[in-house]
Protein backbone atom coordinates (compact mmCIF):
# COMPACT_ATOMS: atom_id res chain seq x y z
CA UNK A 1 0.00 0.00 0.00
CA UNK A 2 2.86 2.37 0.82
CA UNK A 3 4.39 1.68 -2.58
CA UNK A 4 1.10 2.42 -4.37
CA UNK A 5 0.71 5.65 -2.35
CA UNK A 6 4.23 6.72 -3.35
CA UNK A 7 3.51 5.90 -7.00
CA UNK A 8 0.25 7.87 -6.88
CA UNK A 9 2.11 10.87 -5.45
CA UNK A 10 4.66 10.57 -8.25
CA UNK A 11 1.91 10.44 -10.90
CA UNK A 12 0.28 13.53 -9.34
CA UNK A 13 3.61 15.38 -9.62
CA UNK A 14 3.91 14.31 -13.25
CA UNK A 15 0.36 15.49 -13.97
CA UNK A 16 1.14 18.94 -12.56
CA UNK A 17 3.38 19.59 -15.56
CA UNK A 18 0.86 18.26 -18.11
CA UNK A 19 0.56 20.15 -21.40
CA UNK A 20 -0.95 17.29 -23.42
CA UNK A 21 -3.94 19.42 -24.48
CA UNK A 22 -4.44 23.21 -24.58
CA UNK A 23 -6.61 23.39 -21.43
CA UNK A 24 -3.61 24.08 -19.18
CA UNK A 25 -3.23 27.53 -20.78
CA UNK A 26 -6.34 29.05 -19.16
CA UNK A 27 -6.15 27.03 -15.93
CA UNK A 28 -4.29 27.97 -12.76
CA UNK A 29 -3.04 24.44 -12.10
CA UNK A 30 -3.67 20.73 -12.54
CA UNK A 31 -6.25 19.42 -10.08
CA UNK A 32 -5.38 15.79 -9.36
CA UNK A 33 -7.49 13.34 -7.41
CA UNK A 34 -7.31 12.86 -3.64
CA UNK A 35 -8.15 10.13 -1.19
CA UNK A 36 -6.68 6.95 0.25
CA UNK A 37 -4.94 4.37 -1.90
CA UNK A 38 -7.12 1.25 -2.18
CA UNK A 39 -10.28 3.19 -1.38
CA UNK A 40 -13.17 0.86 -2.18
CA UNK A 41 -15.20 3.64 -3.81
CA UNK A 42 -13.94 6.13 -6.39
CA UNK A 43 -16.03 9.10 -7.53
CA UNK A 44 -15.21 10.68 -10.89
CA UNK A 45 -16.56 14.09 -11.90
CA UNK A 46 -16.23 16.01 -15.15
CA UNK A 47 -13.50 18.57 -14.41
CA UNK A 48 -12.43 21.02 -11.70
CA UNK A 49 -14.48 24.20 -11.41
CA UNK A 50 -13.30 27.73 -10.70
CA UNK A 51 -12.76 27.22 -6.95
CA UNK A 52 -11.12 23.81 -7.44
CA UNK A 53 -8.76 25.35 -10.00
CA UNK A 54 -7.70 28.00 -7.48
CA UNK A 55 -7.44 25.62 -4.51
CA UNK A 56 -5.83 22.71 -6.38
CA UNK A 57 -8.28 20.22 -4.85
CA UNK A 58 -11.33 18.43 -6.30
CA UNK A 59 -14.88 19.17 -5.15
CA UNK A 60 -14.32 22.16 -2.87
CA UNK A 61 -16.68 24.63 -4.62
CA UNK A 62 -20.51 24.80 -4.56
CA UNK A 63 -20.92 21.38 -6.24
CA UNK A 64 -18.41 19.92 -3.78
CA UNK A 65 -20.34 21.31 -0.82
CA UNK A 66 -23.54 19.76 -2.17
CA UNK A 67 -21.68 16.47 -2.67
CA UNK A 68 -20.41 16.63 0.93
CA UNK A 69 -24.00 16.99 2.15
CA UNK A 70 -25.10 14.05 -0.01
CA UNK A 71 -22.20 11.89 1.19
CA UNK A 72 -23.04 12.69 4.83
CA UNK A 73 -26.71 11.83 4.26
CA UNK A 74 -25.68 8.57 2.56
CA UNK A 75 -23.46 7.70 5.54
CA UNK A 76 -20.23 7.86 3.51
CA UNK A 77 -17.03 9.30 5.00
CA UNK A 78 -15.42 11.56 2.36
CA UNK A 79 -12.01 10.74 3.86
CA UNK A 80 -12.44 7.07 2.91
CA UNK A 81 -13.25 7.53 -0.79
CA UNK A 82 -11.12 8.65 -3.73
CA UNK A 83 -12.35 11.77 -5.54
CA UNK A 84 -11.14 12.83 -8.95
CA UNK A 85 -12.21 14.20 -12.35
CA UNK A 86 -12.11 12.91 -15.91
CA UNK A 87 -10.31 16.11 -16.96
CA UNK A 88 -7.66 17.62 -14.71
CA UNK A 89 -7.67 21.24 -15.89
CA UNK A 90 -10.53 23.77 -15.62
CA UNK A 91 -11.91 24.44 -19.11
CA UNK A 92 -13.23 27.97 -19.07
CA UNK A 93 -13.96 31.03 -21.08
CA UNK A 94 -12.84 34.34 -19.52
CA UNK A 95 -15.77 36.79 -19.40
CA UNK A 96 -14.78 40.04 -17.71
CA UNK A 97 -13.64 39.14 -14.19
CA UNK A 98 -15.43 35.78 -14.31
CA UNK A 99 -14.35 32.49 -15.85
CA UNK A 100 -17.30 30.61 -17.31
CA UNK A 101 -17.31 26.81 -17.23
CA UNK A 102 -17.14 25.06 -20.62
CA UNK A 103 -17.76 21.34 -21.05
CA UNK A 104 -14.66 19.37 -22.16
CA UNK A 105 -14.92 17.85 -25.62
CA UNK A 106 -14.21 14.24 -26.57
CA UNK A 107 -10.61 14.98 -27.62
CA UNK A 108 -9.85 16.59 -24.25
CA UNK A 109 -11.37 13.76 -22.21
CA UNK A 110 -9.53 11.14 -24.31
CA UNK A 111 -6.18 12.95 -24.02
CA UNK A 112 -6.64 13.28 -20.25
CA UNK A 113 -7.66 9.64 -19.77
CA UNK A 114 -4.01 8.67 -19.23
CA UNK A 115 -4.20 10.23 -15.74
CA UNK A 116 -7.44 8.66 -14.60
CA UNK A 117 -6.28 5.27 -15.91
CA UNK A 118 -3.20 5.58 -13.69
CA UNK A 119 -5.32 6.60 -10.70
CA UNK A 120 -7.61 3.61 -11.20
CA UNK A 121 -4.69 1.17 -11.59
CA UNK A 122 -3.07 2.38 -8.34
CA UNK A 123 -6.18 2.92 -6.19
CA UNK A 124 -7.86 -0.27 -7.47
CA UNK A 125 -11.38 0.63 -6.29
CA UNK A 126 -14.12 -1.98 -6.03
CA UNK A 127 -16.57 0.45 -7.67
CA UNK A 128 -16.19 3.63 -9.74
CA UNK A 129 -19.13 6.04 -9.64
CA UNK A 130 -19.28 8.45 -12.58
CA UNK A 131 -20.82 11.80 -11.67
CA UNK A 132 -22.49 12.99 -14.85
CA UNK A 133 -22.40 12.17 -18.55
CA UNK A 134 -18.88 13.44 -19.36
CA UNK A 135 -17.30 11.28 -16.66
CA UNK A 136 -19.40 8.28 -17.76
CA UNK A 137 -18.35 8.75 -21.40
CA UNK A 138 -14.69 8.95 -20.39
CA UNK A 139 -14.87 5.80 -18.25
CA UNK A 140 -16.96 3.69 -20.64
CA UNK A 141 -15.50 4.96 -23.94
CA UNK A 142 -19.06 5.33 -25.22
CA UNK A 143 -20.30 8.36 -27.13
CA UNK A 144 -23.86 8.11 -25.81
CA UNK A 145 -24.89 7.87 -22.18
CA UNK A 146 -28.57 8.28 -21.29
CA UNK A 147 -28.41 9.17 -17.63
CA UNK A 148 -32.09 8.49 -16.94
CA UNK A 149 -31.75 4.91 -18.23
CA UNK A 150 -28.38 4.02 -16.73
CA UNK A 151 -28.15 5.74 -13.38
CA UNK A 152 -28.11 3.55 -10.31
CA UNK A 153 -27.29 0.32 -12.20
CA UNK A 154 -23.99 -1.54 -12.06
CA UNK A 155 -22.15 -1.47 -15.40
CA UNK A 156 -18.97 -3.21 -16.56
CA UNK A 157 -16.21 -0.82 -17.64
CA UNK A 158 -13.81 -1.71 -20.50
CA UNK A 159 -10.90 -2.20 -18.05
CA UNK A 160 -12.88 -4.80 -16.09
CA UNK A 161 -13.82 -2.54 -13.18
CA UNK A 162 -17.37 -2.25 -11.98
CA UNK A 163 -18.99 1.14 -12.55
CA UNK A 164 -22.15 3.09 -11.87
CA UNK A 165 -23.51 6.39 -13.17
CA UNK A 166 -25.34 9.16 -11.34
CA UNK A 167 -25.99 12.86 -11.82
CA UNK A 168 -23.29 15.47 -11.22
CA UNK A 169 -23.92 17.69 -8.17
CA UNK A 170 -23.55 20.80 -10.35
CA UNK A 171 -26.56 19.62 -12.43
CA UNK A 172 -28.65 19.67 -9.26
CA UNK A 173 -27.51 23.24 -8.52
CA UNK A 174 -28.67 24.28 -12.00
CA UNK A 175 -32.17 22.82 -11.60
CA UNK A 176 -34.90 25.46 -12.03
CA UNK A 177 -36.69 25.28 -8.69
CA UNK A 178 -36.39 24.03 -5.14
CA UNK A 179 -38.71 21.05 -5.70
CA UNK A 180 -36.54 19.79 -8.58
CA UNK A 181 -33.36 20.38 -6.55
CA UNK A 182 -34.74 18.43 -3.60
CA UNK A 183 -35.69 15.51 -5.87
CA UNK A 184 -32.29 15.64 -7.58
CA UNK A 185 -30.50 15.64 -4.24
CA UNK A 186 -32.56 12.67 -2.98
CA UNK A 187 -31.69 10.77 -6.17
CA UNK A 188 -27.97 11.47 -5.69
CA UNK A 189 -28.13 10.26 -2.08
CA UNK A 190 -29.94 7.11 -3.19
CA UNK A 191 -27.28 6.39 -5.84
CA UNK A 192 -24.43 7.05 -3.38
CA UNK A 193 -25.97 4.58 -0.94
CA UNK A 194 -26.28 1.97 -3.72
CA UNK A 195 -22.67 2.56 -4.78
CA UNK A 196 -21.39 2.24 -1.20
CA UNK A 197 -23.31 -1.02 -0.79
CA UNK A 198 -21.84 -2.45 -4.02
CA UNK A 199 -18.34 -1.31 -3.01
CA UNK A 200 -18.72 -3.14 0.29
Amino acid sequence: MARAAAELKSVAEEARACTRCPLYRNATQTVFGEGPVHAKLMLVGEQPGDQEDLAGRPFVGPAGKLLDRALAEAGIDRGKIYLTNAVKHFKNEPRGKKRLHKRPNRYETEICKVWIDKEISLVRPVLILALGVTAAQSLTGRRTIVLSHERGHSIALPDGHRGMVTTHPSAILRMPDETARRAGFAGLVRDLKAAAKLAG
